[in-house]
């Protein structure tokens, strides 16, 4: 791993070398960006009350009284060592419940726990969370999609985490797309037996081993997920539970935190938002489109994203599922999950936004990854519009009607964002070392990824005909 870093730094110094003086300024910021720990806090609902649980496991720490008479507990993120000085990127909970992130730093010799708690109790509290209902209704039968490519390593470190879930009534089905060798098999049969059921999917591209996935699954409910995810515990019941309650709820998406912040493409990533959508629970439904979302339903990116996403299965089916010429591994580059989430709209039924139901996503972790990913989140969007577009022609006329504000809106998509207004340097919070709250833009988005976004946006109609054509031979090759 050491030796990977040193090698994408040197191809960075490379391309610095010969880069005009502007882009040599964002390379040399860019380098100088700094690891981050990676922990969580949870702190006790009401003061003087005791923190969930029953230790310090797994590595965690508690804070003693510290002025409010309640006490927290301090856990490294999944796959981390504990806190120890220096700076921190925490994710704060009430009882149990996700609230807020926290940028710390953590003085040599001082206690974490300690620092990190008072930073914590000076959040704004904001709104309290949402109450459920009495007696909680069981969460629906759900199978677990999981698609994935070589290598096979991070696989494991995903389904032990989804085996690990505390969903009363669940499969997993992963779906080995376009395999190049018998490793991911191997390893399903070898480790995971009876547990988890092993599909094969020889087309290339995300949505159609998403497809393939939902052709399998038995059950109420289908949840996908990415094979580079450590899913929190209750993460598929709080995905799942709301299907319960809402008979016209067709899709719920969760929070995605990072599980690691070691390099600066990831720090940078999460700075300006990362794959998270606040902590806010909101529910979207089409008989009552949100004011505050003049683009509604086109600004599908706000709904959540596919490493955290569930569908009603009979929905999904009935909306065709996924564009298979979408997503990773096509041309098109992305926006199969967009396309999922429009569909479902589009038939009437509602979109939920959980943050209770959180994934810890391993970000990509070199600037080249960066660069691919802002070419393909553009290419992706404007592949998802144009696939919504050819499979359901009905809605152009709402689609023409946002085009105005839709511009407007990729303007302010590929913009090069400043840094935000962090927190006073004194103040221990860590201003400009890395992200902090939610999209809290401690580090200037460059501009060379804003230029390739908006290539990856002119790009990504012609991505989609191209992987619709480049699908059809793939079929005529596979029959």
């Amino acid at each position: 791993m050491a030796g990977a870093r040193r090698a994408w730094r040197e191809t960075v110094r490379a391309t610095r070398r010969e880069a005009p003086p502007g882009v040599r300024r964002e390379i040399d910021a860019f380098l100088g960006i700094g690891p981050v720990q990676v922990a969580e806090l949870d702190l006790p609902e009401e003061p003087g009350a005791e923190a969930d649980g029953t230790g310090a496991e797994a590595g965690g720490a508690r804070a003693g009284a510290d002025g409010t008479g309640g006490r927290a507990v301090l856990r490294p993120g999944p796959g981390s060592p504990p806190v120890t000085a220096g700076a921190v990127f925490v994710l704060v909970r009430r009882a149990g419940v996700p609230v807020g992130t926290l940028l710390g730093q953590v003085p040599e010799g001082a206690d974490p726990a300690r620092v990190l708690a008072g930073l914590a109790r000076e959040l704004p509290r904001g709104a309290p969370p949402e109450p459920l209902p009495e007696p909680l209704p069981a969460p629906p039968a759900a199978s677990v999609v999981v698609a994935t490519r070589e290598p096979a390593d991070q696989l494991a470190r995903a389904l032990d985490s989804l085996l690990a879930q505390h969903h009363p009534d669940f499969e997993i089905v992963v779906v080995d797309n376009a395999p190049r060798t018998g490793e991911t098999r191997e390893l399903v049969e070898r480790k995971y037996g009876e547990r988890v059921r092993y599909v094969c999917e020889p087309v290339p591209g995300l949505a159609v081993a998403h497809n393939r996935g939902l052709a399998a699954v038995r059950n109420e409910v289908v949840a996908f997920t990415d094979d580079d995810v450590v899913a929190d515990p209750r993460w598929l019941t709080e995905l799942t539970a709301p299907f319960a309650d809402d008979p016209r709820l067709g899709c719920a998406t969760g929070l995605i935190l990072p599980a690691r912040l070691r390099t600066p493409a990831q720090v940078l990533l999460e700075s300006h938002g990362g794959f998270a959508k606040g902590f806010v629970p909101r529910t979207y439904d089409p008989e009552h489109p949100p004011a505050d979302e003049p683009l509604f339903p086109f600004t599908a990116g706000r709904f959540g994203s596919g490493a955290s996403m569930a569908f009603r299965t009979a929905v999904l089916r009935a909306a065709g599922g996924f564009d298979p010429a979408t997503g990773a591994g096509t041309p098109a580059r992305g926006g199969d999950d967009l396309y999922g989430f429009v569909r479902v709209l589009a038939q009437g039924q509602r979109l939920r936004y959980t943050p209770r139901a959180l994934v810890w996503h391993h970000h990509r972790e070199t600037w080249r990854d960066l660069e691919t990913q802002a070419y393909g989140y553009g290419a992706g969007l404007t592949a998802y519009l144009t696939a919504i577009l050819v499979n359901r022609p009905a809605l152009l006329p709402a689609f023409l009607a946002r085009v105005p504000g839709g511009l407007a809106h990729a303007r302010g998509l590929t913009a090069v964002r400043a840094t935000g207004d962090g927190p006073d340097p004194g103040s221990g919070a860590g201003a400009g070392a890395a992200p902090g709250g939610h999209d809290s833009r401690t580090h200037p988005w460059p501009r060379r990824l804003a230029r390739l976004q908006r290539r990856g946006m002119l790009y990504g109609p012609v991505g989609y005909l191209r992987a619709r054509r480049a699908l059809r031979a793939a079929l005529r090759e596979a029959r």
